[in-house]
């Protein structure tokens, strides 16, 4: 029999240390708070009581907490095996809190913002009155002041002693949500392990940006309701963060110690995009060395077409991320459709392009053969698409510009592709682009293939790289289908017109930025800086104009096109044998 010395020093040890579920190591308690809560051992995310994360992702000291009066109801006098308010004084006397709900403000890198959460430790994250309570007083008082909220998610789902009171929570939170999308306020949900139910149903899942832990475990029902109902084994992995980034459900899979970083850089982004509301935001424009665009053709020196297609397809041609990292100061990528998966071959996210914050979005191909095939050589499935027409969505809802790179052979001819409604998502894209009312600047960097280019360049300006090339389809493809010859590309390329002088001529460019005699793959950052200089110019013209401007010169812009007596005619071209 042990003696109560020996029971004091286990007690004392089993406070001391900690066992990894996922490894079994274990850790010394004291290291396991430097490391966040992150086993050293294989990196398991330990669940974190609200209050130690909001130490961890807010400024020391910032915190204010709004919420500590708020206690559920029992609307219902609910009793299982227990009453209703026994399990909730319980749960008082357990965490030191009057419910699981908090609501607060504080500050991350300075930048203020509005903070809302679900303790799991309090009747395991159940969502009841007083956590949806928290959700959207959270909510309403980002609203009023103007400043981003940040919703941390930690749920089992529904409280079910509170029954329909419960439920209704899903309604009172999403409301108070989509009022500040309206009055574009911006909303960051954090989804932690587990959040499940209601929650994920309702506001967890409702965030202009949704990030998730590694790991953490994410969904509607349960994996064994899953498996009672449709009598299946699950696959390894499923409803995990992992699984919901592979299909477009999440923007960002964190590790912990990145978090506070991330969250900082998204808020500065957001603030800075807030501040310059109704100002004169051109002057947050950065100033450029770079040559300026050429608007006449004749400026041009002459190259032959198809020396100019395979410059743009060259596989050391910089892309849309080599740009971004040059042109801009600042960028965070952003991923998935929402809808069914994370398209690699366009890419997109919130970028600093000197004060200003703008929406970037490209095609990328990638530069190995690896990253080729992972990218799908730059040809975006339908999910591409609707990720892209996410993000421009986005940007208008916060009034951020919008800068596009198109690199692309064409959208991605494929059974799948199909299937998810390739022709749907183009279309969507090019009809939504048209009539958004903020800026716009699309320039073409290598490839511009048809319909799966246009659906990121209904813009206000169309740029083009001096060796890219713009087409209605490819040359093999022209001079397979008219010319009866594949051999035949390279007539096909001078008859199409496809290259900067000839569109520039036609009106379909605005402006041609230029490259070295080599190409843009010679020296990246000369033509960067050229880009940079025409994409600050093109904002310059635009940023002034009011949404109703910008959306009636966009629809004369592609109006023109084709319009009897306003559409000039080239000369026909020098005849390639």
């Amino acid at each position: 029999m042990s003696t109560p010395a020996e029971i004091g020093k286990a007690g004392r040890q089993t406070a001391e240390w900690r066992k990894c579920p996922a490894c079994n190591a274990y850790v010394y308690h004291k290291r396991l708070l430097r490391q966040l809560g992150v086993c050293p051992e294989c990196n398991h995310h330990f669940r974190l009581p609200l209050r130690e994360r909001l130490d961890q992702l807010l400024d020391p000291g910032s915190y204010e907490d709004l919420g500590a009066d708020l206690q559920p109801l029992d609307a219902l006098s609910f009793a299982d095996a227990k009453a209703y308010t026994d399990r909730i004084e319980r749960a008082q006397q357990a965490t030191g809190s009057l419910s699981g709900g908090v609501f607060g403000r504080g500050t991350i890198h300075g930048n203020p913002l509005c903070v809302a959460g679900i303790n799991f430790d309090f009747i395991g994250g159940s969502m009841g009155s007083a956590e949806g309570e928290a959700v959207a007083l959270g909510a309403e008082l980002a609203l009023r002041e103007r400043i981003p909220l940040l919703v941390i998610s930690a749920s089992g789902g529904a409280r079910m002693q509170e029954g329909a009171i419960s439920l209704m929570q899903m309604v009172k939170t999403s409301q108070a949500i989509g009022r500040m999308g309206e009055e574009g306020i911006p909303y960051i949900s954090l989804l932690t392990d587990p959040t499940y139910g209601g929650v994920s149903a309702s506001f967890a899942t409702l965030g202009d940006i949704l990030i998730a832990e590694p790991h953490a475990h994410i969904g509607f029902a349960g994996p064994s309701v899953i498996e009672q109902t449709i009598r299946q084994t699950l696959p390894d992995g499923f409803q995990t963060a992992e699984f919901l980034f592979d299909h477009g459900m999440l923007d960002l899979v964190e590790p912990r110690e990145n978090l506070r970083a991330v969250l900082g850089r998204i808020v500065a982004l957001h603030d800075r995009g807030e501040a310059a509301r109704g100002a004169d935001r051109t002057s947050l424009l950065p100033a450029t060395e770079g040559a300026a665009a050429v608007v006449d053709a004749d400026g041009l020196a002459p190259r032959d077409p198809w020396d100019v297609v395979q410059l743009a397809r060259l596989a050391t041609r910089p892309h849309t991320l080599d740009y971004v990292s040059v042109i801009f100061d600042e960028f965070q990528e952003l991923h998935g459709d929402r809808v069914f998966g994370e398209d690699p071959a366009i890419v997109g996210g919130l970028a600093r392009l000197g004060e200003l914050t703008v929406m970037v979005i490209g095609h990328q191909k990638g530069s190995t053969t690896t990253e080729m095939m992972e990218r799908n050589f730059g040809m975006p499935q339908p999910e591409g698409y609707r990720k892209a027409l996410r993000l421009m969505r986005y940007a208008v809802r916060f009034g951020l510009p919008i800068v596009c790179f198109v690199d692309t052979p064409g959208a991605h001819p494929g059974i799948g592709a199909e299937e998810r409604g390739q022709s749907n998502a183009i279309a969507e894209s090019i009809m939504e682009m048209s009539r958004m009312p903020v800026a716009m600047v699309t320039t073409i960097t290598g490839e511009g293939g048809s319909g799966g280019a246009l659906a990121l360049a209904a813009a206000d300006r169309v740029l083009m790289l001096e060796c890219s090339y713009y087409s209605v389809i490819s040359p093999e493809g022209c001079a397979t289908i008219l010319f009866k010859d594949a051999l035949a590309a390279p007539r096909a390329a001078a008859a199409l017109r496809m290259t900067a002088p000839d569109l520039l001529r036609l009106g379909v460019v605005d402006g041609v930025v230029p490259e070295p005699d080599d190409g843009a793959a010679s020296d990246l950052l000369v033509t960067a800086e050229n880009l940079k200089t025409a994409i600050v110019a093109s904002l310059r013209e635009l940023l002034g104009l009011s949404a109703e401007d910008l959306k009636a010169q966009r629809y004369e812009r592609f109006r023109a096109f084709g319009r009897p007596g306003s559409q000039p005619t080239l000369p026909p071209p020098e005849v390639i044998q």
